[in-house]
Formats: structure tokens, C-alpha cells, sequence
């Protein structure tokens, strides 16, 4: 397999396109509210309940969300959960941005996600072979990340230029081009293994493989803490313009910078041999995503920021490739959608709590001493999991 034996399928393109584009609009939509609601209250408590409202469908839903693709068809619940993407940037174009609305559209938004998340992530070996499960992964993280460079610098411009209805607008575009590629795509049926159950299981069935599992149990446990306590993204709006004294524009690249690192390491991670002692390799990123969080919290100079933000993204971005592909690899299909969904809990737990979490802190202690507070806790974390965690430390590839 080569460097690029994903793109050749036709359905994976499809894939990789429409994730890349739902990215690429959900991160303009992110800046532009995060904007509009700092600029209506300066307050970081509503900056930071932006996580709590986002969080609550992915808490409540994801169980059910993992079991129900597990059940049905995985397109068809990722075209009907992009149709209700499309409605939500319809009432945001034509709202007045107030926060009631802002926040109800960004519930409605997490719960498509909520659904549509295992649903895409437990196809991808419907539509790709298991020998190229990793080389795609790879990918995915860097179409995402450049979704995630790209949609921020552009919704940073734009507000500079145009203000948020044009992000708005823009945002509807690439939510309907993504629901167009997801209903292109053809996936195949998996052969059943031999002595799998013919039933579907329990809701609860995910957790159980989860909790069981010590090395995936550890893996996604770490990403969760390390990204409770370290993520700054809900608070670049106050750095912009209260630390840094930048604007809109700087704001987008504040935004994207984490994304330009997370690519320049997932491009170069697509064309290096497999990581072969990846417990060491996590354990390593995660350290150096909380002394880059630090770095990121005591600068005062915007391109020593931005340079901190870069560093977050190339450590964050291993963590990704190789927790995403031990999840692939490593869960049986019938289960694989109840699975995502308990590690999409933990994700959202990580970064929507964790932005809750840095928009208290910020309103309590500020938000400076958050940043590299929350840093610190993510080195405690990394050094609690390499004692605790035998599996971790020993896991190769």
C-alpha cells in the first residue's frame, strides 16, 4: 500500500469530500458565533456555555446514536442527519444572532453530529480495505485538519469584511455539496465472522467492549482528560482582542493554527512507516500538547501564540491518527458504531466540557491563568496514565 492507495476508491472519495466540507463550514460557523456572542456580552461564561449546550446531546444521545447505526443504514443516517444541518443554517442566516437562537442552533447542530458520527466513522471499513483502514484514517485527520486551518482563516476575513450573515450563507453552500456526496455513496455488507451473534446486542454493548479493553479504555480516557484540562480554543476570542490586541483576522488565524501543525504532522505521518511503539508515541504527544497549552498561555506576542497554537495541533494530531486507528482496527463491525459513539462521549466530554471548563476558570482566576493552568493539569494527567496504565505503556502496533 502507498501513500495515496485510499484516493483511488471512489467511494472513499466521496467520503473524505463530504467530511471535508461539513468540516470546513461547522469551523466558519464556530468562529462566527463565537464572535457574535463575545461581541454581544463580553462575557466568557457565554463563550464557555457554548461547550455545556453542545455537550448535553452527545451525553444524553451518543448510546443510542452508536446502536442505532449498528442497526440501520449508515448513509442514510448520514444524509438525514445532514438535512438537518441545512435546516439550522437556514435559521441562522435569516435569525438575529441573539444568544437564545445561537444557542439553539448549536444544540440542533450537536445533535446531528451526535447521530451522524458513528454512523460515518463505523462505514469507513464498509467502503475501504482493512489493509488501507490506516493510510485512511491518516487522511480523514488531515482533510479534517485542513477544513480546520482553511475555515477559520476564511470565516476570520470574512468577518473583517462582510460580518457573520455571509459565514452564515456560506456555511449552508458546503452543508448541502456534503449532503450530495454522502447520498453518492455505495457501501458493501460486511461478511459476518465466524460465531458472531446474528442479533444486534445491547445499547450498552459499546461500553462494555470499551470498559473491558484496557488499552482502548486508557487511550481514549487520556485523550479525554488532556484535552478537558488543556484546550483554549473557547477562549481565542478574549486573547484576540483583550491579550494579544488583534482583530477579527487574527482571531481566524489564532483559530487555525492548531489545524496548520495538525496537518504538517498528519501529511508527514502519511508518508512514515507505521509508528511501531505508539503507547510511548501517545504519551510523548500529550506531554508536549501541555507544555505548548503553557507556552500558549504566558505569550503576549501574537506570533509566539500562534507558533504555541501550531505545536498544540502536532501533538494533538498524533494522538488522533493512533487512537483513531486502534479503534478501527481493533473493534469487530457489528460493534463498531457503539464503540465510536462511546468515544465520541469522550471526545465531546473533552472538548466541549473542556471549553465549560476554561470559560469558568477564565471568569474565576482569568483567562491567562486558565490556559496554563489547564497545561499543567495535562502533564498531571500524562504522568498519572504512564504509571496507572501498563497496556498503554506497552502497546505496539
Amino acid at each position: 500500500m502507498d501513500a495515496y492507495s485510499s484516493f483511488r476508491l471512489r467511494d472513499y472519495r466521496l467520503l473524505l469530500a463530504g467530511a471535508f466540507l461539513s468540516n470546513f463550514g461547522l469551523q466558519m460557523l464556530s468562529l462566527a458565533v463565537s464572535w457574535d456572542l463575545y461581541t454581544q456580552t463580553r462575557s466568557a461564561l457565554v463563550l464557555g456555555n457554548v461547550g455545556l449546550v453542545q455537550v448535553a446531546p452527545f451525553v444524553f444521545l451518543s448510546l443510542f446514536a452508536g446502536h442505532f447505526a449498528d442497526r440501520h443504514d449508515r448513509r442514510g443516517i448520514m444524509v438525514l442527519t445532514q438535512a438537518l444541518y441545512l435546516s439550522v443554517s437556514l435559521l441562522l442566516v435569516f435569525s438575529n444572532h441573539s444568544v437564545p437562537v445561537i444557542y439553539s442552533c448549536l444544540f440542533l447542530t450537536a445533535v446531528a453530529r451526535t447521530f451522524q458520527g458513528p454512523a460515518r466513522g463505523a462505514i469507513l471499513p464498509r467502503i475501504v480495505p482493512k489493509e488501507a483502514i490506516g493510510n485512511a484514517v491518516t487522511w480523514n485527520s488531515s482533510a479534517q485538519e485542513i477544513a480546520n486551518v482553511s475555515g477559520p482563516a476564511l470565516a476570520g476575513f470574512l468577518l473583517a469584511v462582510t460580518g457573520s450573515r455571509t459565514i452564515y450563507l456560506l456555511q449552508f453552500g458546503f452543508a448541502l455539496l456534503t449532503l450530495l456526496c454522502f447520498a453518492g455513496i455505495r457501501s458493501r455488507a460486511p461478511e459476518p465472522a465466524p460465531g458472531t451473534p446474528r442479533h444486534h446486542g445491547s445499547l450498552l454493548d459499546g461500553l462494555r467492549f470499551v470498559r473491558a479493553n484496557k488499552l482502548i479504555l486508557s487511550a481514549v480516557s487520556l485523550d479525554l482528560f488532556g484535552v478537558l484540562f488543556g484546550g483554549a480554543t473557547a477562549l481565542l476570542p478574549i486573547f484576540a482582542v483583550d491579550i494579544l490586541h488583534a482583530g477579527p483576522g487574527a482571531l481566524g488565524w489564532l483559530r487555525a493554527a492548531p489545524s496548520v501543525g495538525a496537518v504538517l504532522m498528519a501529511v508527514t505521518m502519511a508518508h512514515l512507516p507505521r509508528i511501531q511503539r505508539a503507547g510511548r508515541a501517545l504519551l510523548i504527544a500529550v506531554t508536549g500538547f501541555g507544555l505548548a497549552t503553557i507556552g500558549f498561555g504566558l505569550s503576549r506576542n501574537l506570533w509566539l501564540s500562534l507558533a504555541m497554537l501550531v505545536l498544540t495541533g502536532v501533538f494533538d494530531n498524533v494522538s488522533v491518527v493512533l487512537r483513531h486507528s486502534l479503534l478501527q482496527t481493533r473493534t469487530p463491525d457489528r460493534l463498531r458504531g457503539r464503540v465510536l459513539a462511546v468515544n465520541n462521549i469522550f471526545i465531546s466530554c473533552s472538548n466541549q466540557l473542556g471549553a465549560v471548563e476554561s470559560g469558568w476558570t477564565a471568569a474565576w482566576l482569568g483567562p491567562v491563568t486558565s490556559v496554563w493552568g489547564g497545561g499543567l493539569a495535562t502533564l498531571a494527567i500524562a504522568a498519572l496514565c504512564l504509571f496507572l496504565s501498563p497496556a498503554l505503556r506497552k502497546w505496539k502496533q
